[in-house]
């Protein structure tokens, strides 16, 4: 579909490369990918520096960790007591599956590891996909809400269709390439929070209003 790279390359012009996801090791992005859920990305890079202070943003320290005191070090990401309870049971995993190497993980096969994760208590489609995307490097497109909303609001897909159905129209009809997947992503969280908000979007502004205009009127 050629009006998903129309979209694309209209936000590429408008915002320029996002070097997204921030994180400085592959076990960094993991972490802040279960740790951005139901908050922003600056509550996020409080709580991880917290664990960096503490030496303790590795998986075996997050593993053995006291939950109270893993509770107290991420409490700035908000919802601390149940992402202390999903931290601890990623790392659970990552100890019993992959004795404890997140890289070890970049072996398997993208829908094997898809599966793995999704099986790990408070991993949704969303984290799980930002760990394989961001962290493993695997091609599979993160469908965040600003994505289904700037889509929707663009008729190309229904918001009411699933979340899979949004993944489909991007794996069936794109090159699927870890790069733009990257990207992509990226550029949607940035359109959404600027321009296509939930309440009162600046439409008129937005870097897709041509787009609008020439494609769905």
């Amino acid at each position: 579909m050629t009006v998903l790279l129309d979209i694309y390359h209209e936000l590429s012009h408008a915002f320029g490369p996002q070097h997204w996801w921030p994180g400085d090791t592959t076990l960094d992005v993991a972490v802040g990918a279960i740790l951005t859920q139901n908050t922003n990305w600056w509550n996020v890079e409080k709580a991880i520096k917290n664990l960096k202070k503490r030496d303790a943003l590795s998986v075996k320290v997050i593993h053995t960790m006291p939950v109270e005191e893993l509770a107290e070090l991420i409490r700035p990401a908000g919802y601390f007591n149940i992402k202390t309870q999903r931290l601890k049971s990623f790392m659970n995993f990552l100890m019993k599956d992959y004795r404890g190497s997140i890289k070890r993980m970049k072996t398997g096969g993208v829908h094997q590891l898809r599966e793995q994760l999704l099986s790990v208590n408070g991993i949704g489609p969303e984290t799980a996909d930002s760990i394989l995307l961001y962290a493993l490097e695997k091609p599979m497109f993160v469908i965040a809400a600003y994505t289904k909303r700037v889509l929707s609001r663009h008729r190309l897909l229904d918001d009411s269709r699933t979340y899979n159905e949004f993944q489909d129209l991007f794996h069936s009809t794109l090159e699927n390439e870890v790069h733009l997947f990257n990207e992509y992503h990226a550029l949607f969280v940035q359109v959404g929070k600027t321009y296509c908000r939930k309440t009162k979007p600046l439409c008129d502004i937005c870097p897709l209003r041509t787009f609008k205009n020439s494609k769905t009127n």
